[in-house]
């Protein structure tokens, strides 16, 4: 996966920042604390949603009961209830001696009632890549994990979420992208799709942001650093000259194109014309569809849904 590299060290230093805070505050409090919410995913820089109806610059720790509640008076430390901690062995994970956070598949359940479909589904894709190195953190672990956990708020964002959610996404604004085109009915893309046969100098894969592989259409979406980073651009202008002289069709686009609902029809419209050129069938939406459109059916996802 090729990683935005701008972004990665942002999230590394906002993880090391509040690292630093909770450790601070467990030091003051003479206990160590599980943190969760937004700043379990801080301090296993993960992306926060863009949105959110808690006070992100506070510190949340969370308890599986009322009398295990962590606060503080002054507000920097505010405590919640997460029942599930109780029964789940891989619930938390250890930052420092005295710091813990909320496996992000948790955080981001407890999460979900604060935040908004679309901000749920982004911040679902990054949990999937921040724990993709374990092999027992995948999507169906992610179902399984929303399927028996019941009675909480925000579970029906869950499973809204999960027939959008996607492995393998390497930023929030390639979510955008995908969002973009499949609410206007263009199928589904693979994601960090690695193109058979097709590698750098290094031997490193050549990886396409979101592909159709079946009929060679591509999105590579380029975020600042894409032009900036001398070497970035000049591997891109390798991977894609390489890609279109064998037949590949590679759409570039940067978040102009995705900054407001007009500019998002008009890149799922070109991405569906080149589909439907190489013989695609399906039906290009000119309005777009709201994500709350693919409700389950039942209480439970399966876990080819995605």
């Amino acid at each position: 996966m090729e990683q935005n590299i701008t972004l990665q060290q942002s999230l590394a230093d906002r993880a090391a920042d509040v690292t630093q805070r909770c450790a601070n505050i467990t030091t003051q409090l003479g206990k160590p604390i599980l943190f969760g919410m937004t700043t379990a995913l801080e301090l296993q820089g993960i992306v926060l949603p863009d949105r959110c109806s808690l006070d992100m610059t506070a510190l949340h720790s969370v308890a599986s009961t009322a009398a295990r509640r962590i606060d503080t008076s002054d507000g920097t430390l505010r405590s919640h209830l997460w029942k599930p901690i109780a029964d789940e062995q891989r619930s938390s994970r250890t930052i420092t001696s005295s710091v813990r956070a909320l496996h992000p598949f948790h955080a981001w359940a407890q999460l979900a009632k604060h935040v908004s479909l679309e901000d749920a589904i982004k911040v679902g894709d990054a949990v999937l890549v921040a724990r993709s190195h374990d092999p027992r953190d995948t999507y169906q672990s992610l179902v399984s994990l929303i399927n028996r956990t019941r009675g909480f708020a925000g579970r029906t964002t869950c499973l809204l979420a999960l027939t959008h959610i996607c492995e393998n996404v390497a930023s929030p604004m390639e979510t955008i992208g995908r969002l973009a085109a499949t609410r206007h009915g263009v199928p589904r893309p693979e994601t960090n799709y690695a193109v058979p046969g097709e590698t750098f100098a290094s031997g490193k894969p050549m990886t396409l942001d979101m592909a159709w592989p079946e009929f060679k259409v591509a999105v590579e979406y380029d975020g600042d650093h894409h032009r900036t980073d001398k070497t970035q651009w000049r591997r891109d202008q390798e991977k894609r000259e390489r890609l279109r002289s064998h037949g590949w069709i590679v759409v570039v686009i940067t978040a102009d194109n995705l900054r407001d609902e007009a500019r998002q029809a008009e890149f799922a419209f070109l991405v569906a014309r080149y589909l439907l050129s190489r013989g695609a069938q399906f039906e290009f939406r000119p309005k777009a569809m709201p994500l709350e459109s693919r409700i389950p059916h039942s209480r439970l996802l399966t876990t080819g849904t995605a």
